[in-house]
């Protein structure tokens, strides 16, 4: 058996793995997930770790890509742009800036202080123009009440920025906490209701965890997984209701959500599980977690 099946789960009705451990694969990626690897048809995510002044080339290919810094900050060159982004210290200290890439384009990113940065791709049809994505105009949503309180930062959610395919968010959970809950779907299309989306849960942790995370079957045969996620471990959602992810007692937890689908409409249209989507209406806004927004975003000061 080799290290990197070592470090994937086998718990999939499919037949691959859907929790995958982070950790040294295929360098520079310290994770590289693709339509192939996952056994779908979309969704991207790759890891891209460089050292100071690293330089990283990216041939987005059929895909629609974002550039999103975890740590550091980066330089990207393609066709003539340059965006500069500054980044961040890590996931649970700011609100990121980022960078579109279109398909069938190449890319180069480097560092100079060097980084982790991930890479949220998408296959997609059209050919949209390369932009950046200021961290202050990413939206910062506080989300249930409670001990379900999270935060969400909407940089590329399907109303804020636009992609042909990709939708993108992070989410923060504070110590202790639920989120992902209720547990809910989309992986049926029903115009208005439901949206088919792929989907890909990157996690970090603020003090090493462990967290947890839950995919359970919406239909025979479906995704069945209980993962105990780690800094740098993925879970792939081909289907099924997911949810809860469950940070630890000692600290947050932090998953990048990368989705896209075949729907015509670019929508994040969900149905909650009918044996919990009553806990909705007990979230009470006078509830919040006084711990959050743990940041919000920076105001722009150009």
């Amino acid at each position: 058996m080799t290290t990197r099946e070592k470090q994937e789960s086998t718990n999939d009705p499919h037949g691959g793995p859907l929790h995958l451990r982070g950790g040294p694969q295929d360098a520079p990626y310290a994770l590289d997930i693709g339509p192939e690897r996952a056994g779908w048809e979309r969704s991207s995510l790759r890891v891209l770790e460089l050292p100071p002044g690293g330089v990283h080339t990216l041939v987005t290919g059929e895909s629609e890509w974002i550039v999103l810094p975890l740590t550091g900050g980066c330089t990207v060159h393609t066709a003539g742009d340059i965006f500069e982004l500054t980044g961040r210290e890590s996931v649970f200290s700011g609100v990121a800036d980022f960078a579109y890439l279109p398909r069938d384009a190449t890319a180069q990113i480097s560092s100079g202080a060097g980084g982790r940065f991930a890479l949220a791709g998408a296959k997609c049809g059209r050919q949209l123009p390369a932009r950046y994505g200021p961290a202050s105009e990413v939206p910062v949503e506080l989300r249930g009440s409670g001990t379900c309180a999270r935060q969400v930062n909407n940089f590329a959610a399907a109303d804020v920025f636009r992609c042909d395919r990709l939708i993108a968010v992070e989410v923060l959970t504070p110590a202790g906490n639920w989120s992902s809950y209720p547990p809910h779907k989309h992986d049926e299309a029903e115009p208005g209701v439901e949206s088919v989306l792929e989907e890909i849960y990157y996690f970090e942790l603020e003090r090493g965890g462990p967290g947890y995370h839950r995919v359970s079957p919406s239909r025979p045969g479906g995704a069945d997984v209980l993962a105990e996620v780690r800094g740098g471990d993925a879970v792939l959602v081909p289907d099924g209701w997911h949810g809860p992810s469950i940070a630890p007692p000692e600290g947050a937890l932090y998953y990048l959500n990368v989705m896209a689908g075949p729907d015509e409409e670019r929508a994040w249209l969900i149905r909650d599980h009918p044996d919990h989507a009553w806990i909705r209406e007990t979230w009470d806004p006078q509830r919040a977690d006084p711990r959050l927004p743990l940041y919000a975003a920076p105001e722009d000061r150009r």
